[in-house]
């Protein structure tokens, strides 16, 4: 008898050989539904699984090596063989993990067998092994565009930091009410890669280079909109939102997703306010500490894309600084290059073209620059020997 992973809790009543009855429970805290797991090579990745056994009663004085935890991936339409997990099944938490090929959705079914005999079942309906992006920045990172979107395929979702669901606009743990690039990115390389892809969103509207800094570090020119309790009159970052990007990291643990993708810029160029406009040399220096710090947070070093980043409106579509100081970031190493959303103007924007986000046909067109960028990349990595 299986329930529904949603439940997180599952409990079967049942007779063991020796003609006793038993109650015994078995909750599932990984994998989580529609969770994407990050592969670690071209056609292996390894599912993290953990739990609670409980109520095992007299499960709990039998001899060790009498009973199993067991599970099974299931492919939709085919019936896998159940697999001994390496785990002693009795009361308390577990937590254990399984090699699993490339690919989803899987369903995963889980028992604890003592004597022959099932005492408790669960399973998991979608379970994918593939990649898994972290996306920050601001409004055109998040959902400010004109039109949602939804995966058309099904294979990609979206992780609020809790729990995972299907990606469809808009993207949980990221500002906005809008339309997205993710879906549609996902959706391409779903279909290029033939695996889930998985999107963990946390870009908030209008913020500045500045504001994503670590919390306590100063700037001597204040962001639009900001004002300065200091004695000097500096920017002082609240470190709130690197606070939610390097937590999502750690969420996601060590080699947990392929990289960041980076899409910020509009509010440190070319502001109305020149005295807020944010130097090149200066939006140089503090994305690279964000880069760098948070690799040091995640604990390993995690690949970073950023965007080619200043448009606003028609007749204020660049900023050489900015876009010259994104470009300084490739050239050094400190991060990869990503597209050049500049490009994307007229009937790509809001409003007839007169905005700074994106149409509908906008949100396709930027999944369609990421992807030309991800995509070859991708196809490199994955030629590499396999980093468990």
């Amino acid at each position: 008898m299986n329930f529904r992973f949603l439940s997180l809790h599952a409990l079967l009543l049942g007779s063991l050989s020796c003609g006793g009855a038993y109650a015994a429970t078995l909750t599932l805290t990984a994998p989580l539904d529609y969770q994407v797991v990050q592969r670690f090579s071209a056609d292996k990745g390894r599912i993290p699984i953990s739990g609670v056994l409980g109520a095992l009663g007299a499960l709990g004085e039998r001899r060790e090596g009498e009973g199993a935890l067991e599970v099974r991936v299931n492919e939709y339409g085919k019936q896998a063989t159940w697999q001994k997990l390496s785990v002693e099944p009795r009361d308390g938490a577990f937590q254990t993990g399984l090699e699993a090929p490339a690919g989803g959705w899987y369903r995963l079914e889980f028992r604890v067998v003592v004597e022959g005999k099932a005492v408790a079942e669960t399973s998991v309906e979608h379970v994918g092994v593939g990649e898994v992006f972290v996306v920050a920045g601001q409004s055109n990172s998040a959902n400010y565009g004109a039109e949602k979107t939804a995966t058309l395929t099904g294979r990609v979702s979206a992780f609020d930091g809790k729990t995972w669901r299907i990606s469809q606009d808009p993207q949980p743990g990221a500002g906005g009410n809008g339309g997205s690039f993710m879906p549609g990115l996902g959706d391409t390389l779903a279909d290029a890669f033939h695996v889930p892809v998985g999107f963990v969103a946390c870009g908030a509207g209008g913020t500045s280079v500045r504001a994503w800094l670590p919390k306590g570090v100063r700037s001597p020119v204040l962001p639009t909109g900001a004002t300065s309790s200091l004695k000097s009159g500096e920017y002082e970052s609240p470190g709130t939102l690197y606070g939610r990007l390097t937590a999502l990291m750690k969420t996601l643990g060590p080699q947990g997703f392929r990289a960041v993708l980076w899409h910020q810029g509009e509010s440190d160029a070319n502001q109305k306010d020149p005295t807020r406009t944010l130097p090149g040399e200066l939006y140089q220096e503090y994305l690279q500490q964000i880069i760098r710090d948070s690799r040091t947070a995640a604990g390993w070093e995690v690949p970073w894309f950023v965007a080619q980043v200043s448009y606003h409106v028609p007749g204020d579509e660049a900023s050489p600084d900015i876009r010259g100081a994104q470009a300084a970031l490739w050239s050094s190493g400190v991060a990869l290059q990503g597209p050049d959303t500049d490009t994307l103007k007229g009937e790509l924007r809001e409003r007839q073209g007169q905005g700074v986000h994106f149409s509908g046909d906008g949100l396709r067109a930027h999944a369609g620059l990421w992807a030309q960028r991800l995509t070859p990349w991708l196809k490199t990595r994955l030629a590499e020997p396999a980093q468990p």
